[in-house]
């Protein structure tokens, strides 16, 4: 049954401009500041317009809009959609707001009508602009979590500007979502706010290969947390145990666990700064300087409790299982080469001390930023107590062919491998090469393949040079 009310609803259809490009601080927006006589007059707002008529698609009207207000040349087909809003004010009036994406223009932003706008700028999403409009602010959170669409009713007393106390929106999960849409189930969402306050927005940024699941959440107060689901119990022991044993004497350079459930393996940890090392391409003199700050976080670590006296030996007992997995992606040689530095390995003296060790320790779980030169490390799910040129060995790939980023490593370590450590470096960068190799073929993964096998053969070339 349809509800009549004075004849047949009608609303304007607005269109936003969210312009976004690669900061050194992640990504950043444009946002412009509404000034003189139009509405909502001294807070910032997306660049944005009403669908000109009938005859004018919103894809034109995007393209139109961002010529007139900041001066873009943006071509159509550069045009992708973000997130669509329905939103009323607090006034009553109410419109469809459609978001649009645009990460490649012409030109440069400027203020292009000073009569109705006095500034424009370049904001990463996690350091907005205030006061803005809460309209403006529904849709970028609504794009940051991800869904496709949102519902944004304010009340007759609430104000123009965002205030987070006063949020009203409502996210409406896509086919195929639960009713959070792409957050955690009820039990986690319930354990999270617990923790946090209300989340209004959830951003799934868990890693294609893992089987862990880590969100963004986005809180009604604001602040913003990361959640995460570990794959099993064993990892969820060690994460805890780092994060509340030794991993708060990083201080800022690691994030801070804000609540913990056995049951439930999830864990709120507090954000850190930068982005991944995974990737990233610097300047060979900014490389040196990174590497060199590598290394003196991995002393960090390995300080950060007392050394404790407990021989270990290199883990052969799972060898043949992995061997068997990577037999197929083997190069001539390699299996041969393989199993003599695993004879060797039972040749070493034990390791007579033991010390925190990440276990996980490579560019992918490194964070850089770049504007108060920080280096973070997350992800503390493999970490145990264990010899210290443990935490080299996924490492220790990123130097090959450039010494003067292991002469970096070092020099920031404090100290140059024993040939002890030398020596149990290769046996365990074997092993775990085979180990990568075996579950990159089971599980679907060839960029684990390629790195096992790209260690083996500078390995093997190092012991013929």
């Amino acid at each position: 049954m349809r509800h009549v009310s004075g004849g047949r609803h009608m609303v304007p259809v607005d269109v936003h401009l969210l312009a976004v490009r690669d900061g050194e601080r992640g990504p950043e927006v444009l946002l412009s500041r509404r000034a003189g006589g139009v509405y909502a007059s001294g807070l910032w707002h997306l660049p944005s317009g009403h669908v000109d008529g009938p005859f004018e698609d919103v894809v034109t009207a995007l393209v139109r809009e961002a010529l007139e207000e900041t001066g873009l040349v943006v071509d159509p087909a550069d045009v992708r959609s973000a997130v669509t809003v329905h939103h009323r004010s607090p006034a009553g009036g109410a419109r469809i707001g459609v978001f649009f994406e645009v990460r490649r223009w012409h030109g440069t932003p400027q203020v292009m009508e000073p009569e109705v706008c006095d500034g424009m700028g370049w904001f990463t999403f996690d350091e907005l602009p205030e006061p803005m409009v809460a309209y403006c602010r529904s849709g970028l959170d609504a794009y940051r979590s991800g869904a496709g669409m949102g519902v944004h009713f304010q009340g007759p007393g609430d104000p123009i500007a965002y205030d987070p106390a006063l949020d009203r929106l409502v996210l409406v999960p896509g086919p195929g979502t639960d009713s959070h849409g792409t957050g955690p189930d009820d039990a986690v969402r319930a354990f999270a706010e617990r923790a946090v306050g209300r989340i209004t927005g959830w951003t799934d940024v868990s890693w294609a290969r893992e089987q862990s699941r880590v969100w963004r959440a986005h809180c009604a107060e604001g602040g913003e947390w990361y959640v995460k689901i570990h794959q099993n119990q064993r990892f969820h022991q060690r994460e805890v145990a780092a994060l509340r044993g030794w991993v708060p004497a990083l201080g800022a350079a690691a994030p801070r666990l804000v609540a913990a459930d056995a049951a439930l393996r999830a864990v709120v940890l507090t954000p850190v700064g930068g982005r991944p090392l995974h990737g990233a391409v610097h300047p060979p003199e900014k490389q040196r300087r990174i590497f060199h700050r590598i290394g003196h976080l991995v002393a960090a670590i390995h300080t950060s409790a007392p050394p404790r006296t407990g021989g270990t030996t290199p883990p052969l007992e799972k060898l043949e299982r992995h061997l068997n997995g990577a037999r197929p992606h083997l190069a001539p040689g390699d299996e041969e080469f393989i199993r003599v530095t695993a004879g060797r390995a039972a040749a070493l003296p034990t390791v007579d001390q033991v010390v925190p060790t990440h276990g996980d320790f490579h560019l992918r779980n490194l964070r850089w930023d770049a504007t108060t030169d920080t280096l973070y490390v997350i992800d503390f799910e493999r970490s145990e107590e264990g010899p210290a040129v443990r935490d080299f060995v996924r490492l220790s790939d990123a130097w090959h062919g450039r010494p003067d980023l292991l002469e970096a490593v070092m020099d920031g370590y404090g100290r140059s491998f024993t040939p002890q450590e030398e020596a149990q470096l290769t046996v365990l960068s074997v092993l775990d090469a085979v180990s990568g190799i075996s579950y990159g073929a089971s599980h679907g993964d060839p960029e684990l393949v390629e790195r096992g096998r790209r260690t083996l053969a500078r390995l093997r070339a190092a012991q013929h040079p």
